[in-house]
């Protein structure tokens, strides 16, 4: 349906941003939330979850990027790879990107995200759906960790709303003791934490509750133009020391064996080790030794 509107977002009740729209392009009221997908005058296409902007075509690549090859290229020897949520599909295709992924299975517990994102954000997810490495499950994340075997993956990547709603069990100490059993040695965990500027709080009470199960605890950050507020954080949670602070040109080697070297457009060798040193007011927010 052809419009000339404006659409709010309602993160914050005191700040904010808006959209104009040009097409609306779908709205769906699934058993979880409500979806809207429209076609926005400056950002390409855009999807919104109960009022909060998660995905748009403009800028995807940034957040998309850096929840994905931060994790597999610091692990160095991920195979085995864990998506929860992220069912635009964006996180599934960039995992794929990494030719030494055997498997990557990706639980979302909406699939009107899924199909809706297939129908109208085709380019986000690709030929990810159909990669004979990929397993796309509909259902609820936290079930899927609570009953994997110990040690089945490297990594986990959680692309998840933030802690209210559909996605606050994805916070809880059940769920992270769960994530660090799964997770086989040197495994990692990585997952958004907020915008630190006006969601000190999630950050601040992730890391601590991530303390409890793995031993190195910290995030990095991403500037995501509709992510307001400044840098994104992204917690980041290890069972081997080290691996927030691995070289520059190891992380070059291990992008160019993988298979990523110069395909993006915001993750570098650089950026990848330049975004975990975090700026004060970020960085206190963070569990201390």
């Amino acid at each position: 349906m052809a419009t000339d509107s404006w659409v709010n977002e309602t993160l914050y009740a005191d700040w904010g941003q808006r959209f104009r729209v040009v097409r609306e392009l779908a709205r769906v009221q699934s058993a979880f939330q409500d979806i809207f997908l429209f076609e926005s005058a400056s950002h390409g296409r855009v999807m919104l979850l109960d009022g909060v902007v998660q995905i748009t075509e403009g800028d995807e690549f940034v957040y998309q990027e850096m929840l994905t090859h931060v994790p597999l290229l610091a692990h160095g020897a991920a195979t085995r790879v864990l998506i929860i949520g992220a069912g635009d599909g964006g996180v599934l295709r960039r995992v794929l990107q990494h030719k030494n992924v055997t498997r990557a299975v990706m639980v979302e517990i909406d699939g009107e995200v899924v199909r809706l994102a297939r129908e109208f954000l085709p380019a986000i997810g690709g030929d990810a759906w159909d990669d004979a490495r990929a397993e796309v499950i509909i259902g609820d994340g936290i079930d899927y960790v609570r009953t994997a075997p110990d040690g089945s993956f490297d990594a986990i990547i959680v692309d998840s709303t933030d802690p209210i709603g559909v996605g606050e069990v994805l916070f809880t100490d059940e769920f992270y003791a769960n994530a660090a059993r799964v997770l086989a040695d040197g495994g990692l965990i990585v997952n958004q934490c907020g915008v630190p500027f006006m969601q000190a709080d999630e950050l601040r009470e992730t890391s601590e509750r991530r303390r409890k199960f793995f031993p190195v605890v910290g995030a990095y950050v991403a500037a995501v133009p509709t992510y307001v507020g400044g840098f994104m954080t992204l917690g980041f949670a290890a069972k081997a020391t080290g691996l927030d602070a691995v070289p520059v040109e190891t992380i070059r080697a291990r992008a160019e064996a993988a298979g990523v070297l110069g395909i993006t457009e915001y993750w570098t060798p650089e950026i990848h080790l330049g975004a975990f040193y975090l700026p004060p007011y970020i960085a206190r927010h963070l569990p201390k030794g």
